[in-house]
């Protein structure tokens, strides 16, 4: 086995900078948990009684068994195949690998680069600053102005999706959002505790969402921006959003500059998202707590706790936004902070149009929201809340989506997501309480798993929580999800279902938090104490069915060193996969296998995107594509036949980092201010990607 580099932080949340915390999420591995709640994990109730084999054996979920293979049925894969020696499909010399995989993983390293397998090249696509927009000028780090971030492409990419272009050769349309700000590496002479008015407005400009037209390079999987094109947007601080479902016009998302409760302005912290069959974006919006400040001056009691259980704080916001904008001061505005939390839809193909958040999916901190459709055409969307201890939730629509392409059915389908039922997950383990002891040891059936429900907690203007209105429902979920006895998650983040196979995959980063002081303990879900380096959730609703309120799960894997017991790769052979730390965002190829970007790598290397076949004799067979620069994340991943892209988010993002002194020299070389970008790699021999 591989030898793993040196640890190069003691940060709580693993291989992030301190300062990577302090800006993305406010600090939140350092701070109390937001979530007080005694859910309990009822790990042994089913054990002798109900298991979750003889629930398969009934059939629960026979279409996935038939689809995928190696389905959430039958033993562990322990005794997978071994790997054959020769090359893929019989010839010598290719890398093995299942279809989609066949290439020689990157080996862990920390060099400042992209760096790639042997045979691939890749090409920067877009920079921060780069001009999107008309009138638009080039980026100079030294003459920023907020005008100009408007109109240019935005900071800290974050999900990407690519969409068809009909009547343009060879174009596509990248949508990317932008999560959060750096300022200390954005400007030169930044002084974080006096920020000018500029400094801020800039800032503000560059959150928020792209749509960005691509054009392809012939003869290689170069993609390449282009400026000026009239579908080209930017949504920003000042773009108005329109709110919508059951919860808009709600007199808690009334403010002195809006009335109605029905029109926002701007989107913050985008994390993770989602692709629409109706051909839109989803967005999710994250650690939006961390722009809002003086929650001490807040007298409302009820107000104080609701803002406290989502993580807000007392005292001046790390960006001080508040000094200069009164609706991020709590004190003064206290109903600002609820217009933030949503799922936010755009139409990338109507530049006219206005983008919504909606409120039927609840209000939390939404990392992704990935849809797929049941068997008559309604949409179903699936949503981690990020943070220790929080909880995984679904929404099913209760209308059909429209296959037309008039401007009616775009109209009707805009309107999906207002009207279903919203859900939150429990997790039941079927092994005894006693095997489940924090050392990450298999209990004795081989795997960690077991049954769930979807609790049902509002439709429509109906309320199924106890002491709280739909309204409320919306608006907090996660009081909601506390009253109701969710199962409280590693840091639930990307949820993807697979394209192929109906299973749903949820990526939980980690969580330092689980068994320590007064955390909640390990349970067959979450069975690691001191949880660094996260684990894969692999879920199957009961028949297949996404509209189903049950199903069965299991760990697919539990993430880290191989060399370490702790680890778990679907039963596959630990000394054959490349070591990974902290998943964060999923994805599928083609093919059907799971790729995973990471965040926070705790072992040493940099982040990373690594593929993982998910049927199989190669079930859970980790093999890792390409690492990132220095102080960089690896996000937003797309895997196409013939291209892979990323999003290069905080390159140069070290502790002792400044504008003044980067701490990379990517992607512009020595001395120059480092710039989030979006990367595309492809194979120089022009053959689809890992075939």
């Amino acid at each position: 086995m591989r030898k793993l580099l040196p640890l190069i932080s003691q940060h709580p949340s693993g291989g992030r900078s301190a300062m990577t915390c302090h800006y993305r999420c406010g600090d939140a591995c350092f701070k109390e948990v937001p979530n007080k709640s005694d859910n309990s994990y009822f790990g042994d109730i089913v054990a002798g009684a109900l298991s979750r084999r003889s629930m398969l054996r009934a059939g629960a979920v026979a279409t996935v068994a038939v689809a995928g293979g190696a389905a959430l049925s039958g033993c562990s894969t322990a005794g997978a195949a071994p790997v054959e020696k020769a090359g893929a499909a019989g010839r010598p010399g290719r890398p093995d690998g299942a279809k989609g995989l066949r290439f020689r993983p990157v080996e862990p390293n920390t060099k400042d680069a992209v760096t790639v397998p042997s045979g691939y090249d890749q090409n920067l696509v877009i920079r921060w600053g780069d001009p999107i927009l008309r009138g638009a000028p080039d980026f100079d780090a030294d003459k920023q102005s907020a005008k100009a971030q408007a109109g240019q492409f935005g900071y800290n990419n974050d999900f990407l999706t690519l969409l068809p272009l009909p009547g343009e050769h060879g174009r596509q349309v990248l949508f990317a959002n932008h999560e959060y700000t750096n300022e200390e590496i954005m400007f030169r002479g930044y002084d974080p505790e006096k920020p000018t008015k500029e400094q801020v407005e800039i800032a503000q400009a560059a959150h928020g969402l792209s749509v960005v037209v691509v054009q392809e390079e012939r003869k290689t999987g170069k993609l390449k921006a282009v400026p000026r094109h009239k579908l080209n947007r930017r949504f920003h601080s000042r773009t108005e959003f329109r709110l919508t479902g059951p919860a808009a016009g709600s007199e808690l998302l009334r403010t002195s500059a809006d009335r109605t409760g029905t029109k926002v302005l701007g989107t913050f912290n985008n994390c993770a998202g989602g692709t629409t069959p109706w051909g839109t974006v989803l967005s999710g919006e994250e650690n939006f707590n961390q722009y809002f400040g003086n929650l001490d001056k807040v007298t409302d009691a009820e107000a104080a706790a609701r803002l406290k259980r989502y993580g807000f704080e007392e005292g001046a916001t790390a960006r001080r936004w508040e000094e200069f904008d009164t609706r991020f001061d709590l004190a003064r505005e206290p109903n600002e902070a609820n217009r933030f939390g949503w799922v936010v839809e755009v139409d990338p193909y109507d530049p006219d149009s206005t983008p919504v958040k909606h409120t039927a999916l609840g209000r939390f901190k939404h990392e992704g929201a990935e849809p797929q459709l049941t068997a008559d055409g309604r949409p179903v969307v699936y949503s981690g809340d990020d943070e220790r201890f929080d909880y995984i939730y679904k929404f099913v629509s209760n209308k059909r989506v429209r296959k037309g392409r008039s401007r009616a059915d775009r109209a009707h389908n805009m309107t999906l997501l207002d009207d279903g039922t919203l859900y939150v997950a429990k997790l039941t383990g079927d092994s005894p309480k006693k095997e489940i002891d924090g050392s990450g040891k298999l209990p004795s059936d081989g795997e960690f798993d077991g049954t769930g429900e979807w609790i049902p907690l509002a439709s429509g203007d109906e309320s199924f929580v106890d002491g709280m209105t739909a309204e409320e429902v919306y608006l907090f979920t996660r009081l909601a999800g506390d009253k109701v006895g969710a199962t409280k998650m590693d840091r639930p983040e990307d949820v993807e279902p697979s394209p192929r196979t109906g299973r749903i995959y949820a990526a939980l980063t980690n969580n330092t938090a689980r068994g320590v002081d007064d955390g909640a303990g390990p349970d067959e879900a979450n069975p690691r104490i001191e949880n660094k380096h996260g684990h894969v959730l692999e879920i199957a609703e009961n028949w297949d069915d996404p509209s189903s309120d049950g199903f069965v799960w299991r760990l697919f894997l539990v993430c880290g060193d191989p060399e370490d017991e702790s680890t778990y790769f679907a039963g596959y052979p630990k000394d054959k996969v490349s070591p990974i730390s902290c998943p964060d965002n999923l994805t599928f190829d083609p093919y059907g296998n799971l790729w995973i970007s990471t965040d926070g790598n705790a072992l040493g290397s940099h982040d990373g995107l690594f593929g993982v076949a998910t049927a199989g004799e190669r079930r859970g067979e980790v093999k890792q594509f390409l690492t990132v620069p220095k102080g960089a994340e690896t996000c937003g991943p797309i895997v196409q036949e013939d291209r892979v892209l990323v999003a290069v988010q905080h390159p140069g993002e070290l502790d002792d980092a400044s504008a003044e002194k980067p701490g990379s020299r990517w992607p512009d070389g020595p001395g120059k201010i480092n710039r989030p970008s979006v990367v595309a790699v492809w194979r120089k021999d022009g053959r689809r990607i890992g075939v």
